[in-house]
């Protein structure tokens, strides 16, 4: 049909961005995986000695109230307002993104990233945390 696949949210470590384009997606959204960076704007706070930007999605009251006027009488607000903690600059978590992305071609043997869905095989797995080095 022409159209792009997009992947939208849930997106917490480069893992889950591998995962979508090895899904097919052709981009994936990456708002929150962004959030409190430096390049992401959002005001600033400090509480209790640490830092934290506030993030809003573009589907929340927020970001209607900011950049449209409001909430249509029509619509819901669908996102959130947030603290995250604050990350300094993108730099050091595009890398990380890029360097998961480049294993999972390496992985599955795709030469470019738009082989990545044509060798990727997803199976369900029960547990898919690691114990040893969580968090």
């Amino acid at each position: 049909m022409g159209g792009h696949i997009i992947a939208d949210g849930g997106c917490k470590v480069p893992g889950d961005v591998a995962k979508a384009f090895g899904g097919g997606a052709d981009f994936v959204m990456l708002g929150g995986m962004f959030a409190g960076h430096d390049e992401s704007g959002g005001e600033i706070i400090e509480e209790n000695g640490k830092k934290y930007r506030t993030f809003y999605g573009m589907s929340s009251k927020t970001a209607m109230d900011k950049h449209s006027g409001g909430v249509a009488e029509y619509r819901a607000s669908e996102g959130k307002t947030v603290k995250v903690a604050y990350k300094g600059p993108v730099s050091e978590t595009v890398k990380d993104i890029l360097g998961g992305v480049r294993s999972t071609c390496t992985y599955v043997g795709a030469s470019k990233l738009k082989e990545l869905s044509k060798r990727t095989t997803f199976i369900r797995v029960q547990e898919q945390e690691n114990q040893v080095f969580k968090d």
